[in-house]
């Protein structure tokens, strides 16, 4: 039987299985190598993408903050507008209320009764005075009462002073005007 030598074709054999191992793991390498590149550049593509729409969304929501931060000023300057225009309005309606209650008590006040002093705080009024007899100051209490500029009026002390025959008198009551009060109706 003849010996045949197979070692040195197994041995080239061998060789070329390991070169094409060789190369394809290399080219696997490079495969893997070229896929994870990509990969990593898409996902940071879409990390910067996100991170710009982020910022973009926050430079969108600092303008936005400013925005209301102006219209909140804007806001304040109106109430603040809006509260002296009504105080201006409520000076304008109350100026002639002065001439009002000066003349109505002056209208109002029968013979014989005086006044001493009168205190104003807001609408409410306090006239202190002198009268003749309790009668004059009843007829006083009616004639305000008839007033459409003045309400309520309250006696509160009636005292005589026996040496004068003079009776002082503190009496309250409120003022009002008229055309406000229609309004209120409504």
């Amino acid at each position: 039987m003849a010996r045949i030598n197979l070692l040195p074709w197994r041995d080239e054999r061998r060789r070329q299985q390991t070169q094409e191992f060789a190369r394809q793991a290399v080219l696997g390498a490079v495969l893997a190598a070229a896929v994870g590149g990509y990969g990593w550049d898409h996902a940071t593509g879409l990390v910067e993408a996100q991170e710009a729409r982020n910022s973009y969304l926050e430079d969108q929501i600092a303008v936005l903050r400013e925005e209301i931060r102006e219209i909140e000023e804007l806001e304040s300057t109106r109430e603040q507008l809006v509260a002296r225009m009504e105080i201006i309005q409520d000076l304008q309606q109350r100026r002639p209320q002065v001439v009002h209650l000066f003349d109505q008590i002056a209208r109002k006040l029968p013979d014989g009764v005086h006044l001493v002093e009168l205190n104003q705080r807001g609408d409410d009024l306090t006239l202190r005075g002198r009268a003749e007899s309790n009668a004059r100051v009843s007829a006083f209490m009616r004639n305000l009462d008839a007033s459409e500029w003045l309400l309520r009026p309250r006696l509160e002390v009636i005292e005589t002073d026996q040496r004068d025959r003079v009776n002082a008198f503190t009496l309250h009551l409120a003022q009002t005007t008229p055309d406000a009060d229609d309004e209120e109706d409504s």
